[in-house]
Protein backbone atom coordinates (compact mmCIF):
# COMPACT_ATOMS: atom_id res chain seq x y z
CA UNK A 1 0.00 0.00 0.00
CA UNK A 2 1.18 3.32 -0.70
CA UNK A 3 0.84 6.18 1.78
CA UNK A 4 -0.33 9.27 0.66
CA UNK A 5 -0.22 12.10 3.11
CA UNK A 6 -2.48 15.06 2.15
CA UNK A 7 -0.99 18.85 1.58
CA UNK A 8 -1.24 20.71 5.06
CA UNK A 9 -3.40 23.62 4.30
CA UNK A 10 -1.88 26.91 4.59
CA UNK A 11 -1.09 26.98 8.61
CA UNK A 12 -2.40 30.72 8.57
CA UNK A 13 -5.72 29.79 7.08
CA UNK A 14 -6.02 26.95 9.58
CA UNK A 15 -5.61 29.33 12.81
CA UNK A 16 -8.31 31.12 11.46
CA UNK A 17 -10.69 29.02 10.48
CA UNK A 18 -10.17 26.81 14.14
CA UNK A 19 -10.54 30.29 15.69
CA UNK A 20 -13.61 31.21 13.69
CA UNK A 21 -15.08 27.60 14.49
CA UNK A 22 -13.75 27.00 18.06
CA UNK A 23 -12.32 23.60 16.96
CA UNK A 24 -8.72 21.92 16.76
CA UNK A 25 -6.13 22.60 14.12
CA UNK A 26 -7.13 18.96 12.88
CA UNK A 27 -10.61 19.50 12.70
CA UNK A 28 -9.97 22.95 10.67
CA UNK A 29 -7.06 21.17 8.34
CA UNK A 30 -9.82 18.82 7.86
CA UNK A 31 -12.40 21.17 6.75
CA UNK A 32 -9.68 23.40 4.54
CA UNK A 33 -9.35 20.01 2.31
CA UNK A 34 -13.17 19.94 1.70
CA UNK A 35 -12.96 23.61 0.22
CA UNK A 36 -14.61 24.88 3.62
CA UNK A 37 -12.90 28.20 4.17
CA UNK A 38 -15.05 30.43 6.23
CA UNK A 39 -17.87 30.06 9.03
CA UNK A 40 -20.43 30.27 6.18
CA UNK A 41 -19.21 27.44 4.18
CA UNK A 42 -19.01 25.37 7.38
CA UNK A 43 -22.59 26.07 8.47
CA UNK A 44 -23.50 24.75 5.29
CA UNK A 45 -21.24 21.57 5.57
CA UNK A 46 -22.29 20.79 8.81
CA UNK A 47 -26.09 21.73 8.95
CA UNK A 48 -27.12 21.34 5.73
CA UNK A 49 -30.58 22.55 4.53
CA UNK A 50 -33.69 22.85 1.67
CA UNK A 51 -32.20 25.84 0.14
CA UNK A 52 -28.69 23.85 -0.83
CA UNK A 53 -31.18 22.41 -3.38
CA UNK A 54 -31.08 23.87 -6.65
CA UNK A 55 -34.14 24.85 -8.64
CA UNK A 56 -35.13 21.74 -11.05
CA UNK A 57 -35.75 24.16 -13.93
CA UNK A 58 -32.30 25.32 -14.11
CA UNK A 59 -31.56 21.54 -15.71
CA UNK A 60 -32.26 21.54 -19.64
CA UNK A 61 -35.53 20.09 -20.63
CA UNK A 62 -37.09 20.17 -17.53
CA UNK A 63 -39.97 22.71 -18.55
CA UNK A 64 -41.38 20.21 -21.54
CA UNK A 65 -40.47 17.42 -19.06
CA UNK A 66 -42.92 18.70 -16.49
CA UNK A 67 -45.65 20.14 -19.45
CA UNK A 68 -45.88 16.18 -21.06
CA UNK A 69 -46.32 14.55 -17.79
CA UNK A 70 -48.82 17.21 -16.78
CA UNK A 71 -50.40 16.67 -20.42
CA UNK A 72 -50.89 12.75 -19.91
CA UNK A 73 -52.12 12.80 -16.38
CA UNK A 74 -54.69 15.31 -17.19
CA UNK A 75 -55.76 13.07 -20.15
CA UNK A 76 -55.16 10.11 -18.40
CA UNK A 77 -52.99 8.85 -20.29
CA UNK A 78 -51.25 5.42 -19.52
CA UNK A 79 -47.94 6.02 -18.10
CA UNK A 80 -45.02 3.33 -18.34
CA UNK A 81 -42.70 4.08 -15.75
CA UNK A 82 -39.02 2.25 -16.82
CA UNK A 83 -35.87 1.94 -15.06
CA UNK A 84 -32.38 -0.32 -14.79
CA UNK A 85 -32.55 -3.44 -12.46
CA UNK A 86 -29.66 -1.88 -9.94
CA UNK A 87 -30.54 -0.06 -6.78
CA UNK A 88 -30.57 3.25 -8.82
CA UNK A 89 -32.65 1.94 -11.49
CA UNK A 90 -35.42 0.22 -9.56
CA UNK A 91 -35.14 3.01 -6.22
CA UNK A 92 -35.91 5.44 -8.98
CA UNK A 93 -38.81 3.31 -10.46
CA UNK A 94 -40.06 3.30 -6.91
CA UNK A 95 -39.87 7.05 -6.30
CA UNK A 96 -41.33 8.30 -9.83
CA UNK A 97 -44.05 5.57 -9.60
CA UNK A 98 -44.54 6.34 -5.81
CA UNK A 99 -45.58 9.54 -6.33
CA UNK A 100 -47.44 9.99 -9.94
CA UNK A 101 -49.89 6.82 -8.34
CA UNK A 102 -50.82 9.84 -6.16
CA UNK A 103 -52.37 11.63 -9.49
CA UNK A 104 -53.39 8.77 -11.50
CA UNK A 105 -54.39 5.27 -11.64
CA UNK A 106 -52.58 4.81 -14.94
CA UNK A 107 -48.95 4.56 -13.61
CA UNK A 108 -47.53 1.25 -14.04
CA UNK A 109 -43.40 0.13 -13.69
CA UNK A 110 -41.40 -1.72 -15.77
CA UNK A 111 -38.08 -3.44 -14.96
CA UNK A 112 -35.78 -5.18 -18.12
CA UNK A 113 -34.80 -8.49 -17.46
CA UNK A 114 -31.55 -8.67 -16.50
CA UNK A 115 -30.43 -11.98 -18.90
CA UNK A 116 -33.63 -11.80 -21.39
CA UNK A 117 -33.11 -8.29 -22.23
CA UNK A 118 -29.75 -6.64 -20.43
CA UNK A 119 -28.91 -3.51 -19.46
CA UNK A 120 -31.10 0.37 -20.52
CA UNK A 121 -34.44 0.61 -22.37
CA UNK A 122 -35.36 -2.26 -24.69
CA UNK A 123 -37.37 -3.10 -27.26
CA UNK A 124 -39.40 -5.83 -25.45
CA UNK A 125 -40.26 -3.13 -23.10
CA UNK A 126 -41.04 -0.78 -25.56
CA UNK A 127 -43.48 -3.59 -27.52
CA UNK A 128 -45.08 -4.49 -23.93
CA UNK A 129 -45.63 -0.64 -23.56
CA UNK A 130 -47.36 -0.76 -27.34
CA UNK A 131 -49.65 -3.46 -26.65
CA UNK A 132 -50.71 -2.28 -23.42
CA UNK A 133 -51.76 0.88 -24.55
CA UNK A 134 -49.11 3.25 -22.89
CA UNK A 135 -48.49 6.58 -24.32
CA UNK A 136 -45.68 7.71 -22.12
CA UNK A 137 -42.62 6.14 -20.79
CA UNK A 138 -40.51 7.62 -18.10
CA UNK A 139 -37.31 6.08 -18.28
CA UNK A 140 -34.70 6.49 -15.28
CA UNK A 141 -31.04 5.81 -15.05
CA UNK A 142 -31.11 5.03 -18.37
CA UNK A 143 -31.69 5.91 -21.96
CA UNK A 144 -29.53 8.77 -22.65
CA UNK A 145 -28.26 6.76 -25.69
CA UNK A 146 -30.81 4.37 -26.80
CA UNK A 147 -31.46 6.56 -29.83
CA UNK A 148 -32.69 3.80 -31.95
CA UNK A 149 -35.29 2.28 -29.74
CA UNK A 150 -36.78 6.29 -28.79
CA UNK A 151 -37.41 6.59 -32.77
CA UNK A 152 -38.97 2.62 -32.50
CA UNK A 153 -41.16 3.71 -29.72
CA UNK A 154 -41.93 7.26 -31.57
CA UNK A 155 -43.29 5.14 -34.65
CA UNK A 156 -45.50 3.28 -32.13
CA UNK A 157 -46.83 6.59 -31.05
CA UNK A 158 -45.02 6.15 -27.62
CA UNK A 159 -43.34 9.53 -26.27
CA UNK A 160 -40.33 9.26 -24.32
CA UNK A 161 -38.80 11.60 -21.08
CA UNK A 162 -35.42 10.76 -20.14
CA UNK A 163 -34.42 10.62 -16.27
CA UNK A 164 -30.26 10.18 -17.16
CA UNK A 165 -27.07 10.71 -15.61
CA UNK A 166 -24.55 8.48 -17.65
CA UNK A 167 -22.38 10.28 -20.05
CA UNK A 168 -23.99 10.93 -23.37
CA UNK A 169 -23.14 10.19 -26.72
CA UNK A 170 -22.64 12.62 -29.38
CA UNK A 171 -25.90 12.34 -30.24
CA UNK A 172 -29.17 12.62 -28.13
CA UNK A 173 -32.72 10.73 -28.52
CA UNK A 174 -35.02 12.50 -30.12
CA UNK A 175 -37.52 12.15 -27.04
CA UNK A 176 -39.65 14.55 -25.42
CA UNK A 177 -37.25 15.46 -22.68
CA UNK A 178 -33.48 14.38 -22.12
CA UNK A 179 -32.98 15.25 -18.27
CA UNK A 180 -29.15 14.47 -17.88
CA UNK A 181 -26.90 16.96 -16.00
CA UNK A 182 -24.08 15.80 -17.74
CA UNK A 183 -25.06 16.84 -21.50
CA UNK A 184 -22.74 19.51 -22.60
CA UNK A 185 -25.76 22.40 -23.24
CA UNK A 186 -27.02 21.58 -19.53
CA UNK A 187 -26.42 24.10 -17.53
CA UNK A 188 -27.55 23.09 -14.24
CA UNK A 189 -25.29 23.64 -11.36
CA UNK A 190 -24.62 20.15 -10.14
CA UNK A 191 -23.59 17.47 -12.18
CA UNK A 192 -23.36 14.59 -10.20
CA UNK A 193 -26.61 13.44 -9.14
CA UNK A 194 -27.68 10.04 -9.41
CA UNK A 195 -30.27 8.64 -11.30
CA UNK A 196 -33.32 8.64 -8.34
CA UNK A 197 -31.47 12.17 -8.10
CA UNK A 198 -32.77 12.83 -11.36
CA UNK A 199 -36.06 11.67 -11.15
CA UNK A 200 -36.77 13.36 -7.79
CA UNK A 201 -36.15 16.89 -9.45
CA UNK A 202 -38.61 15.96 -11.64
CA UNK A 203 -41.16 15.10 -9.03
CA UNK A 204 -39.72 18.24 -7.27
CA UNK A 205 -40.98 20.44 -10.31
CA UNK A 206 -44.15 18.85 -10.70
CA UNK A 207 -44.85 19.18 -7.44
CA UNK A 208 -43.67 23.18 -7.31
CA UNK A 209 -46.13 23.86 -10.54
CA UNK A 210 -49.45 22.88 -7.79
CA UNK A 211 -47.18 24.99 -4.80
CA UNK A 212 -46.18 21.73 -3.05
CA UNK A 213 -42.88 22.75 -1.34
CA UNK A 214 -39.60 20.07 -1.48
CA UNK A 215 -39.65 19.99 2.24
CA UNK A 216 -43.18 17.99 1.36
CA UNK A 217 -41.29 15.49 -0.55
CA UNK A 218 -38.78 14.31 2.26
CA UNK A 219 -40.65 10.72 1.86
CA UNK A 220 -39.44 9.90 -0.80
CA UNK A 221 -35.62 11.01 0.29
CA UNK A 222 -34.59 6.93 1.76
CA UNK A 223 -34.83 6.26 -1.84
CA UNK A 224 -32.91 8.85 -3.12
CA UNK A 225 -30.28 8.48 -0.29
CA UNK A 226 -30.11 4.62 -0.81
CA UNK A 227 -29.90 5.36 -4.28
CA UNK A 228 -26.53 8.03 -3.73
CA UNK A 229 -24.72 5.75 -1.49
CA UNK A 230 -25.11 2.72 -3.59
CA UNK A 231 -24.24 4.98 -6.63
CA UNK A 232 -20.94 5.44 -5.55
CA UNK A 233 -21.20 9.62 -6.70
CA UNK A 234 -19.58 12.19 -4.72
CA UNK A 235 -21.49 13.25 -1.12
CA UNK A 236 -20.90 16.72 -2.44
CA UNK A 237 -23.36 19.44 -2.96
CA UNK A 238 -26.34 18.47 -3.37
CA UNK A 239 -25.98 14.89 -3.08
CA UNK A 240 -24.92 15.86 0.44
CA UNK A 241 -28.00 18.16 1.33
CA UNK A 242 -30.50 14.67 -0.30
CA UNK A 243 -28.23 12.01 1.52
CA UNK A 244 -28.40 13.81 4.70
CA UNK A 245 -32.62 14.58 4.65
CA UNK A 246 -32.82 10.91 3.34
CA UNK A 247 -30.60 9.16 6.42
CA UNK A 248 -33.06 11.46 8.62
CA UNK A 249 -35.71 9.43 7.24
CA UNK A 250 -34.54 6.19 7.00
CA UNK A 251 -33.72 6.34 10.54
CA UNK A 252 -36.63 8.48 11.68
CA UNK A 253 -39.62 6.89 9.38
CA UNK A 254 -38.93 4.59 6.12
CA UNK A 255 -40.95 3.31 4.07
CA UNK A 256 -42.52 -0.50 5.52
CA UNK A 257 -39.87 -2.03 2.86
CA UNK A 258 -36.86 -0.33 4.45
CA UNK A 259 -37.89 -0.96 7.57
CA UNK A 260 -38.18 -4.69 7.11
CA UNK A 261 -34.94 -4.48 5.74
CA UNK A 262 -33.56 -2.58 8.76
CA UNK A 263 -35.65 -5.07 11.39
CA UNK A 264 -33.13 -7.96 9.51
CA UNK A 265 -30.19 -5.74 10.42
CA UNK A 266 -30.93 -5.29 14.19
CA UNK A 267 -29.20 -1.74 14.21
CA UNK A 268 -30.66 1.54 15.77
CA UNK A 269 -29.16 4.25 13.89
CA UNK A 270 -27.51 3.95 10.57
CA UNK A 271 -25.09 5.64 8.66
CA UNK A 272 -24.51 5.95 4.87
CA UNK A 273 -22.10 3.02 5.10
CA UNK A 274 -24.98 1.04 6.46
CA UNK A 275 -27.25 1.88 3.68
CA UNK A 276 -24.17 0.83 1.21
CA UNK A 277 -23.38 -2.39 2.68
CA UNK A 278 -26.51 -3.46 4.08
CA UNK A 279 -29.68 -2.08 2.43
CA UNK A 280 -28.09 -1.48 -1.50
CA UNK A 281 -26.82 -5.07 -1.85
CA UNK A 282 -30.15 -6.76 -0.35
CA UNK A 283 -31.97 -4.62 -3.28
CA UNK A 284 -29.71 -5.27 -6.14
CA UNK A 285 -29.57 -9.36 -5.22
CA UNK A 286 -33.43 -9.52 -6.29
CA UNK A 287 -31.75 -8.22 -10.21
CA UNK A 288 -29.37 -10.20 -9.66
CA UNK A 289 -30.73 -13.30 -9.09
CA UNK A 290 -34.41 -13.62 -9.92
CA UNK A 291 -35.98 -9.99 -11.58
CA UNK A 292 -35.67 -6.13 -10.08
CA UNK A 293 -39.49 -6.07 -10.15
CA UNK A 294 -38.98 -7.58 -6.10
CA UNK A 295 -37.36 -4.91 -5.58
CA UNK A 296 -39.81 -2.43 -6.88
CA UNK A 297 -42.32 -4.12 -5.06
CA UNK A 298 -40.73 -4.08 -1.65
CA UNK A 299 -39.79 -0.27 -1.87
CA UNK A 300 -43.31 0.51 -3.07
CA UNK A 301 -45.22 -1.33 -0.41
CA UNK A 302 -47.56 0.47 2.12
CA UNK A 303 -48.14 -2.89 4.38
CA UNK A 304 -45.74 -3.75 6.54
CA UNK A 305 -46.94 -7.34 6.81
CA UNK A 306 -46.70 -7.60 3.22
CA UNK A 307 -43.16 -5.76 3.24
CA UNK A 308 -41.77 -8.23 5.75
CA UNK A 309 -42.70 -11.23 3.00
CA UNK A 310 -40.77 -9.37 0.50
CA UNK A 311 -37.95 -8.72 2.73
CA UNK A 312 -37.61 -12.31 3.66
CA UNK A 313 -38.09 -13.11 -0.02
CA UNK A 314 -35.22 -10.71 -0.49
CA UNK A 315 -32.84 -11.75 1.99
CA UNK A 316 -33.02 -15.47 0.77
CA UNK A 317 -31.87 -13.92 -3.07
CA UNK A 318 -28.95 -12.05 -0.99
CA UNK A 319 -27.71 -15.29 0.50
CA UNK A 320 -27.90 -17.31 -2.67
CA UNK A 321 -25.98 -14.34 -4.32
CA UNK A 322 -22.99 -14.22 -1.37
CA UNK A 323 -22.66 -18.08 -1.95
CA UNK A 324 -22.44 -17.72 -6.15
CA UNK A 325 -19.93 -14.83 -6.44
CA UNK A 326 -17.49 -16.74 -3.42
CA UNK A 327 -17.54 -19.73 -5.54
CA UNK A 328 -17.10 -17.55 -9.45
CA UNK A 329 -15.00 -15.62 -7.75
CA UNK A 330 -12.55 -19.10 -6.69
CA UNK A 331 -12.84 -20.36 -9.71
CA UNK A 332 -11.66 -17.22 -11.72
CA UNK A 333 -8.69 -16.65 -9.42
CA UNK A 334 -7.78 -20.00 -10.31
CA UNK A 335 -7.92 -19.24 -13.81
CA UNK A 336 -5.73 -16.39 -13.90
CA UNK A 337 -3.60 -18.09 -11.54
CA UNK A 338 -3.50 -21.46 -14.39
CA UNK A 339 -3.39 -18.77 -17.54
CA UNK A 340 -0.17 -17.33 -15.87
CA UNK A 341 -1.56 -13.93 -16.33
CA UNK A 342 -0.67 -12.91 -12.71
CA UNK A 343 1.49 -9.87 -14.30
CA UNK A 344 -0.63 -8.87 -16.88
CA UNK A 345 -1.58 -5.07 -16.51
CA UNK A 346 -5.41 -6.44 -16.78
CA UNK A 347 -7.32 -9.51 -15.56
CA UNK A 348 -10.02 -10.49 -17.99
CA UNK A 349 -11.81 -14.05 -17.33
CA UNK A 350 -14.83 -16.12 -18.95
CA UNK A 351 -16.56 -18.67 -18.20
CA UNK A 352 -19.46 -19.28 -20.12
CA UNK A 353 -21.89 -20.95 -17.17
CA UNK A 354 -21.09 -17.67 -14.64
CA UNK A 355 -24.02 -16.49 -12.95
CA UNK A 356 -24.41 -12.78 -14.87
CA UNK A 357 -25.96 -11.51 -11.62
CA UNK A 358 -22.78 -11.24 -9.87
CA UNK A 359 -19.80 -10.98 -12.39
CA UNK A 360 -19.65 -7.13 -11.31
CA UNK A 361 -19.45 -8.24 -7.56
CA UNK A 362 -16.97 -11.10 -8.79
CA UNK A 363 -14.71 -7.93 -10.65
CA UNK A 364 -14.50 -6.08 -7.85
CA UNK A 365 -13.56 -9.12 -6.00
CA UNK A 366 -10.81 -10.33 -8.25
CA UNK A 367 -9.26 -6.31 -7.67
CA UNK A 368 -8.52 -7.07 -4.01
CA UNK A 369 -6.19 -9.90 -5.21
CA UNK A 370 -4.80 -8.54 -8.73
CA UNK A 371 -4.72 -4.80 -8.40
CA UNK A 372 -5.53 -3.52 -11.86
CA UNK A 373 -8.37 -3.21 -14.07
CA UNK A 374 -11.18 -5.79 -14.58
CA UNK A 375 -13.39 -7.51 -16.76
CA UNK A 376 -15.44 -10.71 -15.73
CA UNK A 377 -17.38 -12.49 -19.00
CA UNK A 378 -20.69 -14.95 -19.29
CA UNK A 379 -22.05 -16.17 -21.58
CA UNK A 380 -25.46 -13.79 -22.66
CA UNK A 381 -27.49 -15.84 -25.12
CA UNK A 382 -25.79 -15.42 -28.78
CA UNK A 383 -23.02 -12.56 -27.29
CA UNK A 384 -20.58 -12.49 -24.32
CA UNK A 385 -21.35 -10.01 -21.64
CA UNK A 386 -18.80 -8.47 -18.98
CA UNK A 387 -18.48 -6.14 -16.28
CA UNK A 388 -15.94 -3.77 -15.68
CA UNK A 389 -14.14 -2.70 -12.65
CA UNK A 390 -10.91 -0.37 -12.72
CA UNK A 391 -8.45 0.50 -10.09
CA UNK A 392 -8.52 4.23 -8.39
CA UNK A 393 -7.58 7.10 -10.70
CA UNK A 394 -7.97 4.72 -14.02
CA UNK A 395 -10.64 6.17 -16.03
CA UNK A 396 -11.76 2.03 -17.41
CA UNK A 397 -14.91 3.69 -19.54
CA UNK A 398 -12.22 5.54 -21.64
CA UNK A 399 -9.85 2.90 -22.04
CA UNK A 400 -13.23 0.48 -23.30
CA UNK A 401 -13.88 2.96 -25.40
CA UNK A 402 -10.85 3.03 -27.72
CA UNK A 403 -11.08 -0.49 -28.02
CA UNK A 404 -15.10 -0.08 -29.51
CA UNK A 405 -14.52 -1.40 -32.45
CA UNK A 406 -14.37 -4.70 -31.12
CA UNK A 407 -17.55 -4.20 -28.55
CA UNK A 408 -21.00 -4.34 -29.99
CA UNK A 409 -22.45 -2.21 -27.10
CA UNK A 410 -21.14 -0.48 -23.38
CA UNK A 411 -22.27 1.85 -21.02
CA UNK A 412 -21.19 3.11 -17.23
CA UNK A 413 -19.00 4.94 -15.47
CA UNK A 414 -15.08 5.76 -15.11
CA UNK A 415 -15.07 3.29 -12.28
CA UNK A 416 -17.42 0.83 -13.50
CA UNK A 417 -19.29 -0.09 -16.92
CA UNK A 418 -20.89 -3.03 -18.89
CA UNK A 419 -20.67 -4.61 -22.07
CA UNK A 420 -21.24 -7.07 -24.50
CA UNK A 421 -18.97 -8.53 -27.61
CA UNK A 422 -19.33 -11.20 -30.18
CA UNK A 423 -18.10 -14.40 -28.78
CA UNK A 424 -15.46 -14.73 -31.67
CA UNK A 425 -13.82 -10.97 -30.92
CA UNK A 426 -13.07 -12.41 -27.25
CA UNK A 427 -9.36 -13.31 -27.81
CA UNK A 428 -8.92 -10.04 -29.78
CA UNK A 429 -10.48 -7.98 -27.23
CA UNK A 430 -8.72 -8.94 -24.55
CA UNK A 431 -5.50 -8.29 -26.09
CA UNK A 432 -6.66 -5.19 -27.51
CA UNK A 433 -7.92 -4.11 -23.53
CA UNK A 434 -4.30 -5.56 -22.12
CA UNK A 435 -2.70 -3.36 -24.88
CA UNK A 436 -4.64 -0.40 -24.48
CA UNK A 437 -3.93 -0.56 -20.22
CA UNK A 438 -0.41 -1.44 -20.14
CA UNK A 439 -0.13 1.71 -22.34
CA UNK A 440 -1.97 4.03 -19.96
CA UNK A 441 -2.22 3.06 -17.14
CA UNK A 442 0.40 4.85 -14.79
CA UNK A 443 3.04 3.30 -12.81
CA UNK A 444 2.09 4.60 -9.76
CA UNK A 445 -1.40 3.94 -10.01
CA UNK A 446 -0.92 -0.19 -10.15
CA UNK A 447 -0.14 -0.06 -6.03
CA UNK A 448 -3.17 0.27 -3.83
CA UNK A 449 -3.28 4.30 -1.86
CA UNK A 450 -4.27 4.94 1.46
CA UNK A 451 -4.76 8.74 1.22
CA UNK A 452 -4.36 10.14 4.71
CA UNK A 453 -5.87 13.27 5.89
CA UNK A 454 -3.20 14.59 8.24
CA UNK A 455 -1.16 13.53 11.45
CA UNK A 456 -2.47 13.77 14.68
CA UNK A 457 -1.46 12.57 18.36
CA UNK A 458 -3.61 10.25 20.14
CA UNK A 459 -3.73 12.75 22.80
CA UNK A 460 -6.28 14.82 20.35
CA UNK A 461 -8.91 11.95 20.31
CA UNK A 462 -11.12 13.00 22.71
CA UNK A 463 -14.94 12.46 22.74
CA UNK A 464 -15.83 15.93 21.38
CA UNK A 465 -13.40 15.43 19.14
CA UNK A 466 -14.93 12.71 18.18
CA UNK A 467 -18.40 13.97 18.44
CA UNK A 468 -17.31 17.06 15.44
CA UNK A 469 -16.00 13.92 13.22
CA UNK A 470 -19.13 12.11 12.73
CA UNK A 471 -20.62 15.83 11.59
CA UNK A 472 -18.60 15.37 8.63
CA UNK A 473 -21.46 12.69 7.63
CA UNK A 474 -22.32 10.98 5.07
CA UNK A 475 -19.42 10.09 3.93
CA UNK A 476 -18.89 9.00 0.40
CA UNK A 477 -16.35 9.99 -2.45
CA UNK A 478 -15.03 13.64 -2.15
CA UNK A 479 -16.11 13.42 1.44
CA UNK A 480 -14.40 10.20 2.70
CA UNK A 481 -14.48 9.03 6.19
CA UNK A 482 -10.88 11.04 7.53
CA UNK A 483 -7.96 8.82 7.82
CA UNK A 484 -5.16 9.99 10.26
CA UNK A 485 -1.70 8.88 10.87
CA UNK A 486 0.25 8.75 14.24
CA UNK A 487 3.79 8.40 14.44
CA UNK A 488 5.79 7.00 17.84
CA UNK A 489 3.72 4.16 18.46
CA UNK A 490 4.01 1.31 20.89
CA UNK A 491 2.08 -2.11 21.68
CA UNK A 492 1.27 -2.05 25.44
CA UNK A 493 1.78 -6.01 25.25
CA UNK A 494 -1.49 -6.89 24.42
CA UNK A 495 -1.36 -7.16 20.35
CA UNK A 496 -2.54 -10.53 18.81
CA UNK A 497 -4.30 -12.01 15.59
CA UNK A 498 -7.69 -12.64 15.82
CA UNK A 499 -10.65 -13.71 13.90
CA UNK A 500 -11.50 -17.70 12.58
CA UNK A 501 -8.59 -17.49 10.11
CA UNK A 502 -6.21 -15.17 12.64
CA UNK A 503 -5.80 -12.64 9.54
CA UNK A 504 -7.15 -9.77 11.63
CA UNK A 505 -4.98 -7.96 14.58
CA UNK A 506 -6.29 -6.72 17.44
CA UNK A 507 -3.94 -4.20 19.80
CA UNK A 508 -3.98 -1.67 22.51
CA UNK A 509 -1.39 1.37 21.43
CA UNK A 510 -0.39 3.83 23.29
CA UNK A 511 1.79 7.17 22.18
CA UNK A 512 4.68 9.01 24.56
CA UNK A 513 2.23 9.74 27.64
CA UNK A 514 -1.23 8.97 26.25
CA UNK A 515 -4.09 6.88 27.36
CA UNK A 516 -4.62 3.38 25.89
CA UNK A 517 -6.08 3.15 22.28
CA UNK A 518 -7.70 -0.03 21.19
CA UNK A 519 -7.25 -1.25 17.51
CA UNK A 520 -8.43 -3.60 15.13
CA UNK A 521 -6.92 -4.20 11.89
CA UNK A 522 -8.94 -6.43 9.59
CA UNK A 523 -6.79 -8.19 7.64
CA UNK A 524 -3.74 -6.64 8.85
CA UNK A 525 -2.49 -10.04 10.56
CA UNK A 526 0.68 -10.25 9.11
CA UNK A 527 1.72 -6.92 10.65
CA UNK A 528 2.07 -8.52 13.93
CA UNK A 529 5.96 -8.94 13.86
CA UNK A 530 6.05 -5.02 13.70
CA UNK A 531 3.80 -4.93 16.43
CA UNK A 532 5.84 -7.34 18.67
CA UNK A 533 9.41 -5.62 17.44
CA UNK A 534 9.25 -3.16 20.27
CA UNK A 535 10.24 -0.01 18.30
CA UNK A 536 7.67 2.47 17.51
CA UNK A 537 5.85 2.43 14.59
CA UNK A 538 3.27 4.39 12.83
CA UNK A 539 -0.17 3.61 11.81
CA UNK A 540 -3.02 4.79 10.05
CA UNK A 541 -6.68 4.65 10.61
CA UNK A 542 -9.83 6.10 11.15
CA UNK A 543 -11.50 6.61 14.30
CA UNK A 544 -14.87 5.09 15.29
CA UNK A 545 -17.11 3.36 18.35
CA UNK A 546 -17.26 0.25 19.71
CA UNK A 547 -20.18 -0.99 22.29
CA UNK A 548 -19.11 -3.66 24.23
CA UNK A 549 -21.50 -4.76 27.37
CA UNK A 550 -23.30 -1.41 27.19
CA UNK A 551 -20.20 1.03 27.13
CA UNK A 552 -19.37 2.78 24.21
CA UNK A 553 -15.34 3.62 23.91
CA UNK A 554 -13.66 5.09 20.83
CA UNK A 555 -11.17 2.52 18.62
CA UNK A 556 -9.08 2.99 16.08
CA UNK A 557 -9.88 0.99 12.57
CA UNK A 558 -6.37 0.25 11.88
CA UNK A 559 -5.94 0.90 7.56
CA UNK A 560 -2.30 0.21 7.90
CA UNK A 561 1.36 -0.59 10.11
CA UNK A 562 5.15 0.88 8.91
CA UNK A 563 8.16 0.27 11.54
Amino acid sequence: MRWTLKPKPDSKKTANLATKLGVDKAIAELLLQRGIESFEDAKTFFRPSWSDLHDPFLMKDMDRAVARVELALKNNEQILVFGDYDVDGTSSVALMASYLETKSTQISTYIPDRYQEGYGISYKGIDFASDNNFTLIIALDCGVKAIEKVDYAKKKGIDFIICDHHRPGEKLPLAVAVLDPKRSDCAYPFKELCGCGVGFKLIQALASKEGISVESLAGYLDLVATAIGADIVPIVGENRALAYFGLQIINSNPRPGFKALINQMKKEVLTITDVVFNIAPRINAAGRMKHGNYAVALMKETNFETAEIAASEIEFFNTNRRETDKRITQEALLQIEQSNETTDATSVVYQEDWHKGVIGIVASRLIETYYRPTLVFTKSGDFLAASARSVKGFDVYNALENCSHLIEQFGGHMYAAGLTIKEENYQAFKSAFEAEVSATLAVHLQTPEIKIDTEIDFDSITPKFYRILKQFAPFGPQNMSPVFMTSGVHDTGYGKCVGEDQTHLRVTLIQKDSSKIVGIGFGLGSDLPIIKSKSPFKVVYSIDENEWNGRVSLQLKLKGIKS
